[in-house]
């Protein structure tokens, strides 16, 4: 993770550095490669959403990557600070995702209430929106599914039917609230999931589009289930002509 986030850092650092006014907000971006410097640092920039920065902190980062840029000496004993942005990282990860599983608890609640959900021992909940009447996959089994992924408060993060292309693939591959969840599923079934942050992408999320300890909701359409054995000999390659 400390790789990660340092990489992640100094990329993002390219869009802020070309910047030659005191707030990046006014650079105009007129020429492609600043469109794509800004598209860099916009995407790279996404993990800071888990520091939940204030526009202080963010001017003290801007300063900072100005300074190193430019080769002017810090203004803070680096061998102290170095070591503490670890501990301030993990900090911050840990509060945003503990405020995330907290939203997370009272919506999964609110579902179970409201729409007379189920809710298994693993904590995924889920309700029937139209039963199938096909074959229920297994965990090995290869599905192939519309699915529309959304965070609690409706934000869309993926969307196979926003694409409009189906999707396959093999059900033990995926997070474990599909694993299970599908195994609920009989083909021309469609069911909604609500999955919490364990049995999906846990405390460090998916960033930046799944923040740390996020519940995720998914309308998953169930088309159809390839027997574990059957898609294995589809797969393997034809034998050849002697």
């Amino acid at each position: 993770m400390k790789k990660q986030w340092l990489l992640g850092l100094s990329l993002s650092s390219l869009m802020l550095v070309s910047c030659n006014s005191n707030d990046p907000k006014k650079i105009s971006l007129e020429s492609d490669d600043d469109k794509t410097f800004y598209a860099m640092g916009y995407m790279l920039g996404g993990n800071l959403q888990r520091l939940s920065l204030s526009d202080k902190e963010i001017s003290a980062l801007y300063k900072g990557i100005s300074m190193a840029a430019k080769n002017e000496k810090s203004e803070v004993d680096m061998a102290k600070f170095q070591n503490r942005i670890q501990e301030v990282f993990k900090a911050r990860m840990d509060k945003v995702a503990a405020k995330e599983k907290d939203a997370g608890k009272a919506f999964i609640e609110k579902f179970i209430k409201d729409e007379s959900a189920t809710k298994t021992e693993s904590g995924l909940s889920y309700k029937v929106i139209k039963e199938g009447t096909g074959a229920t996959p297994s965990a090995e089994d290869v599905v192939e599914v519309h699915y529309h992924g959304t965070l609690t408060d409706g934000t869309v993060f993926d969307s196979s039917v926003e694409r409009g292309k189906t999707i396959s693939f093999p059900l033990n591959r995926v997070i474990k609230g599909w694993t299970e969840g599908l195994q609920t599923m009989k083909e021309g079934g469609k069911t909604k999931f609500v999955i919490p942050s364990d049995l999906a992408y846990g405390e460090a999320g998916a960033p930046p589009k799944i923040p740390g300890g996020a519940t995720l909701v998914f309308e998953v359409e169930l088309f159809k289930v390839t027997k574990a054995a059957d898609a294995a000999k589809a797969a393997a390659p034809a034998p050849k002509k002697k």
